[in-house]
């Protein structure tokens, strides 16, 4: 069932990711990490780096972080992080950003 789940994300969404972090977004999805917001990063992008964002309990980031060093991504950083909305703290989620893009 995952399989054919992650058919139809990357039917419908790589096509529309920053070409910058798509292979670092599909390798992710392909090992479950449910990831809902990416960018290549640099002048005129929403983040300064590559940069993927994703959910999950306090374990997932360091899932996804032996995702991605399997297979060999440069990773900067990872992270958990809240956003506030108004006024109040939404979250914990994660950020993984990369040192550059894909």
């Amino acid at each position: 069932m995952a399989d054919i789940a992650h058919e139809s994300w990357r039917e419908r969404w790589l096509p529309r990711l920053d070409p910058g972090v798509a292979r670092y977004v599909e390798a992710l999805r392909a090992a479950g990490v449910e990831t809902f917001e990416s960018c290549e990063g640099g002048d005129g992008h929403a983040y300064p780096q590559p940069t993927v964002r994703f959910g999950g309990g306090a374990d997932e980031g360091f899932r996804a972080l032996a995702v991605a060093l399997r297979h060999d991504f440069p990773v900067r950083a990872i992270r958990r992080y809240w956003v506030v909305r108004d006024g109040e703290p939404c979250g914990p989620d994660w950020e993984m950003t990369f040192r550059r893009t894909s």
